[in-house]
């Protein structure tokens, strides 16, 4: 394939290696640019390779033929070329942006050294090198405070106790994964932190971290109290990497602004997963952005008629303890609005809960925490979005046999 024709994409994580696969099995192969110096892996699965309960070679994906380790650090669209760190240029027909996201660092007094690196003890969660560097931190005993509470920092702070840290969680907002899951279900998941020792503060916001020749040694909250700490782990979101992409001028608002056909601004350059943004969305979830790595492929290896209309997208975590494990799964509206139908059922012993919400008689959202098993006929009948079967009570969508 000529660098005329060729197509190259940025970025080797889940969006970038699932689009350079498929076009490849479709005869179009594709040059993946990716700066990691690990094998592309599976991000999804950082935590459990935190917890100790994956090594970093059980998450590595499926390798394309054509990959190349470089940094691109800028975007010729005139001449159709990259430019790299290491001085070479890679020449594009069609250029995929799958650059993803960077971890929102917070703006913390001393949180960075007067050279803008983050002090000794102090942790982003975002790539496979931050989480071996965290593993190597880590020791019985330590005392570790994870800032989030969301999806991510949930995750972090179960991995952490279960390498036998002690653990506190502070979040900022009233509950923990308030963007995903009902109050009910955001209080199971605090029961079961618990249980594994986290200490866990909500409507708690830290505002200082404290070092001691480089080292943190503390963080401040903003009543004042002080919370000791030999390790601090930032987990308060993402943001996409959009940087290319505004230095060559593209459409840039949340995301990479992108149609149907996953095009951005420059109908030579097209942008998958975290970073790009389509009809408003920035979803930063793994099913969306494989979704649409698949759709781009089939319209890049020939399919005029391959589109992608949009994702409607399951939240779902499981947290591994000492016990059995703990299973959640989130997906559409999980709050009713005047006049929805909601049905609960709920398990204070076995810790297990289930709920859904319906609105003229469709699935509209649901929350299920514990026993996953209507979770597959739940999501298909949400995602389908038809009227659901009359003659039986709403009861029925939350029993695994389709209930009495």
């Amino acid at each position: 394939m000529t660098s005329n024709t060729r197509v190259v994409v940025i970025g080797a994580g889940l969006a970038g290696v699932r689009l350079a696969r498929r076009l490849g099995e479709l005869g179009t192969p594709a040059l993946l640019v990716g700066e990691e110096e690990h094998r592309p892996y599976n991000r999804v699965l950082l935590a459990e390779v935190l917890a100790g309960r994956y090594g970093p070679e059980v998450i590595a994906l499926p390798a394309p033929g054509g990959l190349v380790r470089t940094r691109v650090t800028g975007i010729d669209r005139a001449a159709r070329r990259l430019r790299c760190a290491d001085g070479s240029l890679i020449s594009y027909g069609t250029l995929v942006l799958a650059t993803g996201s960077n971890p929102v660092l917070p703006p913390l007094r001393g949180l960075f050294t007067p050279d803008r690196r983050l002090p000794e003890g102090v942790h982003a969660f975002r790539t496979l090198d931050d989480c071996l560097g965290l593993s190597r931190a880590v020791r019985l005993g330590a005392r570790a405070v994870v800032v989030g509470g969301g999806l991510l920092g949930v995750s972090a702070a179960r991995a952490l106790a279960v390498r036998g840290a002690q653990v506190v969680l502070a979040q900022q907002a009233e509950r923990l994964m308030e963007r995903q899951l009902d109050p009910n279900a955001s209080r199971l998941v605090l029961r079961h932190l618990r249980d594994l020792g986290v200490e866990v503060h909500t409507e708690c916001r830290v505002r200082d971290v404290r070092c001691v020749a480089g080292a943190v040694r503390s963080v401040e909250l903003a009543d004042g109290y002080a919370l000791d700490a030999d390790l601090v782990v930032l987990a308060c979101g993402v943001r996409p990497r959009t940087g290319l992409a505004e230095q060559a001028g593209l459409a840039v608002r949340k995301g990479v602004v992108v149609d149907d056909e996953l095009r951005t601004s420059d109908p030579r350059i097209h942008a998958v997963g975290d970073c790009a943004q389509h009809d408003g969305t920035v979803y930063g979830l793994a099913a969306p952005a494989l979704e649409q790595a698949e759709a781009l492929a089939a319209l890049l290896a020939g399919d005029p008629a391959a589109r992608y209309t949009g994702t409607r997208s399951l939240t779902r975590l499981t947290l591994t303890g000492p016990d059995a494990p703990f299973d959640l799964a989130a997906f559409g509206e999980t709050e009713p609005l005047p006049g929805d139908d909601v049905v609960q059922l709920a398990d204070a012993t076995r810790g297990t809960y289930r709920k859904v919400v319906v609105r003229d008689d469709r699935l509209v959202g649901g929350v299920l925490v514990g026993e996953l098993g209507t979770v597959g006929a739940l999501a298909r009948a949400w995602e389908g979005a038809e009227p659901l079967p009359g003659g039986g009570p709403l009861l029925h969508l939350l029993t695994n046999d389709g209930g009495s």
